[in-house]
């Protein structure tokens, strides 16, 4: 039997977003972060939900979305 591997979720607040370009644009420069699984954006409220695996940081996270040109958060 194999172990899953094991992944976290992490949670993040996004500024700087005004429309549904700038929601994909961060969640596809999350998404690029080696170890992420899955990262959801919300325009509405700057939420931003990353499932990654243990080796990931929120540091890593949010560097991602800084060169994509906005601003996050731990939340």
């Amino acid at each position: 039997m194999t172990d899953a591997p094991s992944t976290r979720i992490v949670s993040l607040r996004v500024s700087g977003m005004g429309c549904a370009a700038c929601v994909e644009a961060v969640q596809a420069a999350l998404a690029s972060v080696p170890g992420v699984v899955r990262a959801v954006v919300e325009l509405e409220g700057g939420a931003a939900e990353v499932e990654a695996g243990g080796a990931v940081e929120a540091t890593d996270l949010m560097a991602a979305v800084e060169r994509a040109g906005y601003e996050a958060n731990p939340a």
